[in-house]
């Protein structure tokens, strides 16, 4: 299976930053800035890690993880939250069994890149 990771932020500077880290280590990056845009990477077949914002306006990523649990999307991917929040509140509680981990922003560049291979030898 081919590495990849799609980070979901309504962050232009996020995106910018993940991705310039993340395909430095030869690992194929994908961007959304939205759950809806997630949402079409996975229709389009997306498989692989995916760092996910908490906060984003129309679609949050609770709601985004609560689409790709109802269609189905799951079972390829592993989500991983990007949040400058504390862990969820008990309204999220039902999804948190499909979130692997979280990641608090502002993070260290080798941290991430230490987690996202961690994550992708899941994958193999």
């Amino acid at each position: 299976m081919e590495k990849e990771v799609m980070i979901v932020d309504d962050d232009p500077s996020v995106l910018k930053t993940c991705q310039k880290i993340i395909s430095r280590n030869n690992i194929k990056v994908r961007t959304a800035e939205s759950g809806q845009e997630c949402l079409k990477e996975l229709e389009k077949g997306f498989k692989g890690i995916i760092l996910m914002d908490i906060i984003m306006p129309e679609m949050d990523g609770w709601d985004t993880i609560e689409e790709i649990v109802q269609r189905g999307y799951i079972k390829n991917v592993i989500i991983t939250m990007l949040t400058g929040k504390d862990q969820p509140g008990k309204k999220m509680d039902h999804l948190k069994e499909y979130v692997l981990d979280y990641i608090r922003k502002p993070f260290d560049a080798q941290d991430l890149i230490y987690l996202v291979k961690k994550y992708l030898s899941y994958l193999e």
